[in-house]
């Protein structure tokens, strides 16, 4: 906690206790006591940490993209290509390795790390990093069926139409956009 952290009201943690568990879920309860002064379990998602790449081309005018369908909200829409970082993996060797399966391209250079977010932290716990890349190499085809989509160079001067549209679905490419927007990547 930092200093500007003073003052603001803590919810203490008393325990635990496991739901259901497995390698991609694991729902918990814990027992909390917020600043109101009740005690009661609330429930709690814990999720693998996830990495994000924004892959932008050399002339940083357009982001690649994948248009997929995702059933669980059963949408179709825009998403950068991402996922679960491996147990001995770096957030930024998972954002290699994920662009490189989804789209074919492998991001060039150092990635620079824009943002670091949890999407929901009232009920789920699941770190993301998102980084921005400049220039990339195509290296062959998608290696990922599970994800496979539609792969496109999408020009930068689309992102605010597409976000207004709900057509950016997931937050890890919701964020890493809005940052190269607002000149972070620099």
């Amino acid at each position: 906690m930092s200093d500007d952290d003073a003052g603001v009201p803590l919810t203490r943690v008393f325990g635990e206790r496991l739901l259901y568990d497995n390698p991609w879920v694991r729902l918990v309860q814990v027992e909390i006591e917020p600043p109101d002064g009740r005690r009661f379990w609330h429930h709690v998602v814990r999720l693998q940490t996830v990495s994000t790449a924004i892959v932008l081309d050399d002339a940083r005018e357009h982001v690649l993209l994948l248009r997929r369908h995702r059933f669980a909200t059963h949408q179709i829409g825009w998403d950068a290509p991402g996922g679960i970082v491996g147990h001995d993996e770096s957030t930024h060797v998972a954002a290699v390795r994920e662009t490189i399966e989804e789209t074919g391209w492998k991001p060039r250079g150092e990635g620079r790390p824009v943002a670091g977010f949890q999407p929901m932290p009232g009920m789920v716990d699941t770190p993301h990093e998102v980084f921005v890349f400049h220039g990339a190499e195509q290296i062959g085809e998608p290696t990922d069926a599970e994800e496979a989509a539609v792969v496109e160079w999408v020009s930068l001067t689309r992102i605010a139409e597409l976000i207004r549209a709900r057509e950016v679905l997931g937050s890890g490419t919701l964020v890493g956009l809005l940052a190269v927007l607002a000149g972070l990547d620099a």
